[in-house]
């Protein structure tokens, strides 16, 4: 997530080279053949163009405020984790008086978090973190993820016997709930806790599987793809309709100009049509970027630092000193 005033106009048309580098040579081509070869039929009726347009526009508006959703509800799941992850901390801390059990159950609570955050950047087939354009920009920041093994993470939290009953199943993070849910029981079964605090318990438990359950609906639903094709499809059409649309319209500005660009007006068809076409293969760029809120790319939900953050909110809560440093931004992006 990016968390400074905005990104520089330098980074964004950088990212977006590429498709600048396909618009000039899609604005140049007709201009040259109308132009220089005098192929006059290559004109398309500037109403057909803007037409698809207008229609592009609204497709594409459609898909940004879509994913834009996608990415806020993320981003209200895991607001929703912090929540019971601090209210999990302050049961655990006031209604049991074994230290041991009450440090275990925390710990377990940390390792859950973790393995959340490792499942939620495993890839996904339809994610484009690492495509060209995204996978340069990871040169401005880190994905703790990807720079520590998931078991090496856990030792810090789990002891032998819970990483050995957590090991080879498919899902960790359930598994690891289901440990903390029968623990919470063999504690009320010793009548350590009254009814109404194991119930409290319990609560939590099952509002942490509820947004675990809705973070992997996300993660593991793309945005539907029949959207997501006919975006690029009426982006591309319109990109590669729009010079020859402007051909005519160009061409008479020649009657009403004079000096040195009269008879040339035409080739300013080239620097505009890519001027409009970028902003269409941006906002879909922009679009694209915004769909899966989980992967690691630079506007994703910040699941790393909020994870490092409930860590250190609840370490607070038990008194300790000691804590891990927070996760900073890197170069004003947060992971």
């Amino acid at each position: 997530m990016h968390i400074g005033k905005s990104y520089k106009l330098s980074d964004f048309l950088i990212w977006t080279r590429r498709k600048i580098y396909i618009l000039l040579i899609l604005g140049a081509l007709p201009v040259i053949l109308y132009h220089e070869l005098g192929i006059r039929w290559l004109v398309v009726p500037w109403n057909v163009v803007s037409l698809l347009g207008t229609a592009t526009a609204f497709i594409v508006g459609f898909k940004n405020t879509q994913t834009y959703n996608r990415t806020w509800q993320a981003h209200g799941i895991w607001g929703n984790i912090d929540s019971s992850s601090r209210a999990w901390g302050i049961v655990c801390r006031d209604y049991l008086t074994d230290a041991a059990a009450t440090r275990t159950l925390l710990d377990r609570h940390f390792a859950w978090l973790t393995i959340m955050r490792y499942q939620l950047r495993e890839e996904r087939v339809w994610e484009v973190a690492d495509t060209h354009h995204n996978a340069e920009y990871q040169q401005y920041y880190t994905i703790p993820e990807r720079q520590t093994d998931l078991e090496k993470e856990l030792s810090k939290y789990l002891s032998a016997e819970d990483q050995t009953a957590i090991s080879g199943v498919r899902n960790k993070a359930t598994q690891l709930l289901s440990l903390q849910n029968k623990c919470v029981k063999d504690i009320y079964n010793t009548q350590a806790l009254v009814p109404a605090q194991y119930l409290e318990m319990q609560r939590i438990l099952n509002t942490l599987y509820s947004l675990q359950g809705q973070c992997e609906s996300i993660k593991d639903t793309p945005y539907p793809r029949q959207y997501a094709i006919i975006n690029t499809i009426f982006v591309r059409i319109f990109c590669f309709l729009l010079p020859f649309g402007m051909l005519q319209e160009f061409d008479k500005l020649d009657n009403i100009v004079t000096g040195v660009m009269k008879g040339h007006m035409i080739w300013l068809i080239i620097p505009f049509s890519v001027i409009i076409s970028w902003m269409y293969t941006a906002l879909e760029q922009v679009g694209e970027s915004t769909e899966n809120p989980f992967e690691g790319s630079a506007n994703d939900v910040p699941i790393s630092q909020l994870c490092r953050a409930i860590e250190i909110d609840l370490r607070e809560m038990m008194g300790e000193k000691e804590l891990p440093p927070p996760i900073k931004a890197q170069n004003d992006i947060l992971i």
